[in-house]
C-alpha cells in the first residue's frame, strides 16, 4: 500500500475539495493520510493533526521556520521520517520548497530541486521543466532539469528514448540569452538525445518529450498556455450557446469538445513533480477541484510504483554532469 501524506489546508479551496479528493481514491493499493486541524471531517480517512497553516500570502523561508506544526510541514516531515511515501499539497509552492529542502534534502549531487510538469500536445503529452522552483538559475542547473525531466518521461509517460529540447527565442543554435547559450553548449555534449532550441510556440505542437527551462521563463510559458486553453474553452463554450444554430452544433460536437477539454485540462495530471530530492513531493495547482487533487494522488503513487527518486538517483550519479559542465569555461558563473 502506498502511503500518500495530504496537505488538507494546502489550496484555495481547501479543506473540502481536497478531502473529497483524497476519499474519492481511497483504495487498497492507495491510503491518503489527511495532515489537518482536530475535528475535520476526513471522510473516513486517517488523520495526522495539526494546529497551524501556510497560507499562500506567507513569506515561505519564514512560515516553514515558524509554523512547524503547519499541515504542509508535518506532511513533508512524514516523508522525510518513512511516514509517508510522498506528499501533495495545492498550497505555497514557496513553502514546499523550502521545507522540503530544509526536512527531505536534495539528492547527492542535485544543484536545485525542480518542478516537473506535464504539457498536453497534439502529438502525446510532454515535460515541461523548471516549471517554477527557480526563478534563477545557471547552466549546469538546465542539464540537470534535462536530466530530471528525461527520467520523468520514461517512467510517467513510457517514453523509451525522449527527445530534449532547450526553450529560446530561436531554433538556431546562437540564439538567446547567455544562460541558454552557455545550457545549449553543455546539453550538446551531454549523454542525452538533445535535439537543439525549441521556441515557444511549439509548446502544444509537441516540439519535444521534454521542453528544458529556467523557472521563471517556464512559469510564465506554464501559465500563458493555461489561460491561453481556458479562454479558447470558454469562448468556445459561450460562442456555441449563443444562438439556437450554435446550440444545434454545440450538441453534434459535444463528444468530440468533451475530448478536447479533457485532453487539454490543468486537472488531468493533477499537478507536478518536485524533482531532485530524497523523496517525492507532489506540487498541485493552487485552485485544484477535488478531480485534480484526486489525480494529483494518483500521479504520486505512481512515482513512487515507478521508484522515480531512484531512477533519479542512478542517472545523476552517472558522472556525466561532471564532464558536460567542464566543457564550458563560462558555465559557472
Amino acid at each position: 500500500m502506498i502511503r500518500v501524506a495530504v496537505d488538507a489546508l494546502g489550496g484555495d479551496r481547501a479543506p473540502a475539495e481536497i478531502v473529497a479528493g483524497a476519499a474519492a481514491v481511497a483504495a487498497t493499493e492507495i491510503r491518503p493520510i489527511l495532515f489537518g486541524p482536530a475535528g475535520l471531517d476526513t471522510h473516513g480517512l486517517d488523520l495526522v493533526e495539526a494546529s497551524e497553516v501556510i497560507s499562500m500570502d506567507d513569506h515561505a523561508v519564514d512560515a516553514v521556520r515558524s509554523k512547524t506544526d503547519s499541515s504542509l510541514v508535518r506532511a513533508v516531515q512524514a516523508v522525510a521520517d518513512g511516514d509517508a511515501d510522498v506528499m501533495i499539497s495545492a498550497g505555497n509552492t514557496g513553502a514546499m520548497l523550502a521545507a522540503s529542502l530544509l526536512h527531505i534534502r536534495r539528492l547527492p549531487g542535485v544543484h536545485r530541486p525542480a518542478i516537473a510538469i506535464v504539457i498536453p500536445t497534439k502529438r502525446g503529452p510532454s515535460v515541461l521543466i523548471d516549471a517554477g522552483a527557480n526563478a534563477d538559475a545557471r547552466p549546469e542547473h538546465l542539464v540537470q532539469f534535462a536530466y530530471m525531466g528525461s527520467v520523468f518521461a520514461q517512467e510517467i509517460l513510457d517514453i523509451e528514448s525522449p527527445e530534449v529540447r532547450l526553450m529560446s527565442i530561436g531554433e538556431e543554435d546562437e540564439k538567446g540569452n547567455q544562460l541558454t547559450i552557455d545550457a545549449h553548449e553543455l546539453l550538446r555534449v551531454a549523454d542525452l538525445r538533445f535535439a537543439g532550441n525549441m521556441e515557444g510556440r511549439l509548446l502544444l505542437e509537441g516540439g519535444a518529450d521534454v521542453v528544458v527551462a529556467d523557472g521563471f521563463t517556464g512559469n510564465v510559458a506554464l501559465k500563458t498556455l493555461e489561460g491561453t486553453i481556458r479562454t479558447l474553452l470558454d469562448a468556445l463554450r459561450a460562442e456555441l450557446g449563443s444562438s439556437v444554430r450554435g446550440r444545434l452544433g454545440g450538441l453534434l460536437i459535444r463528444p468530440g469538445a468533451r475530448r478536447l477539454r479533457e485532453r487539454l485540462d490543468p486537472e488531468t495530471y493533477g499537478g507536478g513533480y518536485l524533482l531532485g530530492l530524497n523523496g517525492l513531493v507532489v506540487i498541485a495547482h493552487g485552485s485544484s477541484s477535488r478531480v485534480a487533487v484526486a489525480n494529483a494522488i494518483r500521479l504520486g503513487a505512481r512515482g513512487v510504483e515507478h521508484r522515480v527518486v531512484e531512477r533519479l538517483q542512478e542517472r545523476l550519479s552517472s558522472g556525466v554532469l561532471e564532464s558536460a559542465r567542464s566543457t564550458t569555461p563560462t558555465a559557472e558563473r
